[in-house]
């Protein structure tokens, strides 16, 4: 006789509405209790409309009687906060004090190379007036939502994805908010998104200290930052301001990235340094994190964040950083 254990696992893998992740990666399933041949199943309604319920209890009772052989099925669909659903073992905050040095780039690697890793991995665009995370994954699709809540797009190696341009008539739209606006849509961001089961939930963060950084630093259980800089001396003084918040918010600063590093010729096998020597070494020993990497001006990324296709991109650099983040977070290390 098939036991609560397996029904529990067959049923998990059902993909949710809308989704390619499924209702145990979404931690829909709340409760399951299988009497005899009586099968009673409990689901998370949130974020999901009408007629995804009715599709959501008509996969359940099919899958239960073809995989599990059990016909008599009830299934529950109950009201639960998304944050009481998201289960994130892993909070990356991508941060510089200087706009154009490229946090989202950096977030968009990040997330790559977390997932090339095996991690199931979300990225929560907080630069909610400068969004720049669905064009570099040619994403367009406006999220799932309802009363009860929001579920993030899927990116092409499910990566979930939130960010205001998904909710914008067009992405030129402009979004012209004051401070408190920007600080609740944030917070909106964070606690009516259900993210499910999540190892990293990677933060693409505005430039500055201001707002929209302080409250996420404020109101989210960070539990690393990753500091971002480009060889110029203007920019590692004004990165120092980031350093300081950081400090300030009692943050830890897990490793720093330079980005716009050198350019490689490969016609003369050389790398030329067009925005002056490496301030790796600098800035290593300012925050008092290790240098991840050194990211070059590569003409090829940029065309394939231009077409949308930041997930093609190749390089080991990727290995590097996923495997150097997975050793520095702290050692509640995904499972």
């Amino acid at each position: 006789m098939i036991s609560e254990n397996q029904v529990t696992t067959i049923l998990g893998n059902i993909p949710a509405p809308g989704k390619v992740r499924t209702l145990a990666q979404m931690n829909m399933l709340r409760d399951i209790k299988l009497s005899g041949e009586k099968l009673e199943v409990t689901v998370a309604a949130t974020a999901l409309g009408e007629q995804a319920q009715i599709w959501v209890k008509g996969a359940i009772t099919n899958v239960a009687s073809k995989k599990a052989g059990i016909t008599d099925v009830s299934v529950n669909m109950i009201d639960v906060k998304p944050e009481d659903m998201n289960e994130i073992k892993h909070i990356i905050a991508v941060m510089s004090g200087k706009g154009g040095v490229g946090k989202s780039l950096v977030s968009g690697l990040t997330a790559i190379a977390l997932r090339k890793q095996g991690f199931e991995v979300g990225i929560l665009d907080a630069d909610i007036t400068g969004p720049s995370i669905p064009k570099m994954f040619g994403i367009n699709t406006r999220p799932v939502a309802s009363e009860t809540g929001i579920l993030p797009v899927l990116s092409k190696s499910e990566i979930e994805i939130i960010s205001v341009n998904l909710f914008l008539p067009g992405e030129t739209e402009a979004v012209i908010w004051r401070g408190p606006m920007i600080s609740n849509a944030i917070n909106q961001f964070w606690k009516e998104v259900v993210w499910g089961k999540l190892d990293y939930l990677v933060i693409d963060l505005p430039p500055g200290t201001a707002d929209a950084p302080l409250t996420v630093l404020q109101n989210l259980p960070v539990n690393g930052i990753i500091m971002v800089f480009t060889p110029q001396h203007l920019t590692t003084m004004i990165v120092r301001k980031a350093v300081n918040m950081a400090n300030v918010m009692k943050k830890p600063i897990i490793g720093i990235i330079e980005n716009m590093s050198y350019l490689y010729v490969p016609e003369i096998k050389k790398s030329i340094e067009i925005f002056g020597s490496s301030k790796g070494r600098e800035m290593s020993e300012i925050t008092g994190a290790p240098l991840l990497s050194q990211i070059p001006i590569d003409p090829e990324l940029a065309a394939l964040c231009d077409r949308g296709e930041i997930e093609e991109y190749n390089s080991e650099l990727l290995n590097t950083l996923g495997q150097s983040i997975v050793k520095l977070m702290p050692l509640k290390q995904a499972e």
